[in-house]
């Protein structure tokens, strides 16, 4: 028994040992999505001095929806690259998660707007349905209005480059 009670905690701290060891392994942006092969979710959001954004004009051609907010440390760092993706013809809409309007005017005003279309999600209840943890984060939809990939934080120039970019070729070439 005395023994039994001294090989007990080596047994539990060897297990949690590795239980962490395991977890330090795995990359934190990769976060599962269970939104990916499934329709975006339903929204309609009031649009930013334009149309309302909802997720049943995400049809017909492969799009990136962007969650951003003009408090997000890093969305000034990914705005170049949204950008450059609109100025390349890839359609970029945007959802200002937990933003004021006039907040989301002056980031726009001051770092450009990529966005064809821009949805106001005051509430946070739309990011919710998406899933989103922080901003920004990035999906992209194919033709038929389903999340096909997504991004969390930033996109770099090569993530765009080597991952996203081909995926959107590729379903723009799908029937």
């Amino acid at each position: 028994m005395k023994r039994l009670l001294f090989i007990l905690p080596i047994i539990a701290f060897v297990g949690l040992a590795g239980f962490l060891g395991y977890g330090l392994t795995q990359d934190p942006k990769e976060l599962p999505s269970q939104l990916i092969d499934r329709p975006l979710p339903e929204f309609a959001l009031p649009g930013i001095d334009g149309p309302d954004l909802a997720s049943a004009s995400f049809r017909g051609e492969p799009r990136l929806l962007n969650v951003w907010a003009s408090w997000c440390a890093a969305c000034p760092q990914e705005h170049p690259v949204l950008e450059r993706i609109a100025q390349e013809g890839f359609p970029v809409y945007g959802i200002a998660w937990k933003d004021k309007p006039d907040d989301s005017r002056a980031f726009l005003a001051r770092f450009g707007n990529p966005y064809s279309g821009l949805g106001m999600d005051q509430s946070g209840r739309t990011a919710i349905d998406l899933g989103v943890t922080g901003a920004p984060e990035t999906f992209v939809v194919d033709k038929k209005g389903r999340v096909r990939f997504k991004i969390v934080g930033p996109i770099s120039p090569e993530q765009w480059e080597g991952e996203i970019k081909p995926l959107m070729q590729q379903l723009r070439a799908e029937a």
